[in-house]
């Protein structure tokens, strides 16, 4: 006699294999109120139910990362545009050949940031060989984006040095992949940024910003003020490139101004080198 667990794993294998047949054979779907609703998704795309779906990009990240043993993360966010620094060397060469004024210039500024790609890697991997002697429950893994860019070297320098690495990437009308350096089983794509920022922050230890655009700065002020506001325990915040964000913003123009605490400017640190920021982050832990 087949049991209830029985029945209700074969009802959910003939609704998922009634999906899969429908789009092997590239037939739409059409509106049918006799399909199990968790095997309808026009039901489960609906506005009534974005419930569902945001709890749903909770759970599947939050259940995977568990059942891999990963509870401890250092996120690292950064640039996606910032080239590696043989792509970075390619162009230049590409652009010295066609002597396209615009292009050298383009290329130049590839060179100099690829020096960025170079250090996040380094940090990447200083972390996971330090972090592999750890006992389990105290490992942390490199997380990024999931993208291109920093976000793939940071992945790409842990993976070099035999760790997980996970991807935590975002659905953009433009195309993106995971970058080749996530492991598959825990890369993950988001439609929700906001989901997808409180992922960043369940399992971090720590955050690493490097040189970034609009959304490494919408990631990186998040985290700040989760902080700053004590609904996130504390946690180092490492700016990476002292250059580069102390010409992008002045911070102390808002203790000047009153807008934040002069202790506020005590959340983060600046540096330059991946091993001191790790050696923050070993002393803050007492690794």
């Amino acid at each position: 006699m087949d049991t209830s667990k029985d029945l209700d794993e074969r009802s959910m294998s003939d609704a998922w294999a009634y999906l899969q047949a429908q789009a092997s054979e590239g037939i739409p779907l059409k509106p049918n109120a006799y399909r199990l609703a968790f095997g309808d998704p026009e039901f489960l795309l609906r506005r009534e139910t974005r419930g569902i779906r945001l709890q749903l990009e909770l759970l599947k990240p939050d259940l995977d990362q568990t059942e891999m043993g990963v509870e401890n993360t250092i996120v690292v966010f950064g640039s996606a545009r910032f080239s590696s620094p043989e792509t970075a060397q390619q162009l230049l060469n590409e652009a010295q050949q066609n002597g396209d004024v615009h292009a050298l210039m383009e290329a130049n500024r590839h060179m100099r940031n690829a020096g960025y790609y170079d250090l996040a890697r380094r940090f990447g991997h200083i972390v996971a060989t330090h972090c592999a002697a750890l006992p389990e429950n105290e490992r942390m893994y490199i997380c990024t984006g999931g993208g291109p860019g920093i976000m793939e070297a940071a992945n790409r320098g842990a993976k070099e040095a035999g760790a997980l690495t996970i991807g935590l990437n975002i659905a953009l009308p433009h195309e993106q992949h995971a970058n080749p350096y996530v492991t598959p089983s825990l890369s993950f794509k988001f439609h929700y940024f906001a989901v997808r920022k409180m992922h960043f922050m369940m399992r971090a230890k720590a955050m690493v910003a490097f040189p970034g655009g609009f959304g490494t700065l919408d990631e990186l002020f998040e985290v700040i003020t989760l902080v700053q506001t004590k609904k996130s325990a504390p946690v180092p915040i490492i700016l990476f490139g002292k250059d580069y964000w102390k010409r992008l913003i002045n911070m102390d123009v808002m203790v000047e101004e009153g807008a934040v605490s002069e202790s506020d400017l005590e959340l983060f640190k600046f540096t330059d080198d991946p091993q001191e920021a790790w050696d923050t982050i070993q002393a803050f832990y007492k690794l």
